[in-house]
Parts: C-alpha cells; structure tokens; sequence
C-alpha cells in the first residue's frame, strides 16, 4: 500500500459518500472543486470507475475513471492533505489504471502541481498537451497519458 505506516483501505465509493468526497473536492481543488450535482453523477452514473480511500470509517481520498472511447480517463483525483505522501494516492491511481480497460490513460493537473506531476511521470505518464487557460483563474492544464 505505498509507503505509509498507516494502513487505509480502498474500495468502491457510493452514494452515500456523498459528503466525504465533497469535502475531499473541496480541500484538494478549492474553486475548481467539482459542483454538488456533478459530484453526485459520478457517484451514481452507470460506467463510471468510482474508488474511496479510507483510514477507519474516514474517507481520505477519492479518485474517479471513465473511458472515453477507446481512452481510460481519470477524470479526478484527491487526497486530503493531512494524508498524502503515505502512497494513497499512487493506490488509488493504479486501481483506477486497473479497472480501466484501455491501451492509454490520459489526466490533466495543473502547471503548478508540481507534487502531482512529479507523482505522474514516476508512474509512466508523459506530457502530451496543455490546455490553456484550463482551471479558474487562467491556469494552464498539462495532459498527460502513460501507455500500458
């Protein structure tokens, strides 16, 4: 599980995780957290790859995956800060690799994540794009794929 003396655990999310991911989004991504309604889709739309980490009965991070067309997306992924740098997030990132079904995976962070970037290109992403102005306030979004 990474390297963290913490065990956590991950499993499906659901709808009644409703509140501990919206806190999740909330504290990783500020303004560019995900709306309510859209949280609530992702935990209840049909093919959607939908993981929680938890410590105890604590959700401590959340990661999303769909594929879209023959590309495994991760459309989002979060680890409450008191908790990263324990591997949670690498976990929940190859589960979510695991359960895709697709030659490439692709993500976007943003230019100044550079903790997550580091993280990504440790797994075998690659920078493929950037998306200009992507993220409130005008930040630039790099996209990056790693082949399996």
């Amino acid at each position: 599980m990474g390297n963290t003396t913490t065990p956590f655990i991950v499993v499906p999310a659901s709808w009644r995780d409703l509140w501990a991911v919206r806190r999740v989004e909330n504290l990783c991504f500020n303004d560019d957290a995900w709306p309510l309604p859209d949280i609530m889709a992702v935990l209840v739309w049909p093919g959607i790859i939908r993981l929680k980490a938890a410590i105890g009965t604590t959700l401590v991070g959340f990661a999303s995956a769909e594929t879209r067309g023959r590309v495994g997306w991760i459309t989002t992924l979060g680890v409450l800060p008191d908790y990263r740098r324990k591997g949670i997030a690498r976990f929940l990132l190859l589960k979510c690799e695991n359960y895709l079904n697709s030659q490439r995976v692709q993500l976007c962070v943003r230019r100044s994540n550079i903790s997550a970037q580091q993280l990504y290109l440790q797994m075998d992403y690659r920078q493929i794009d950037v998306w200009k102005r992507y993220y409130r306030g005008g930040e630039d979004a790099l996209v990056m794929e790693k082949d399996r």
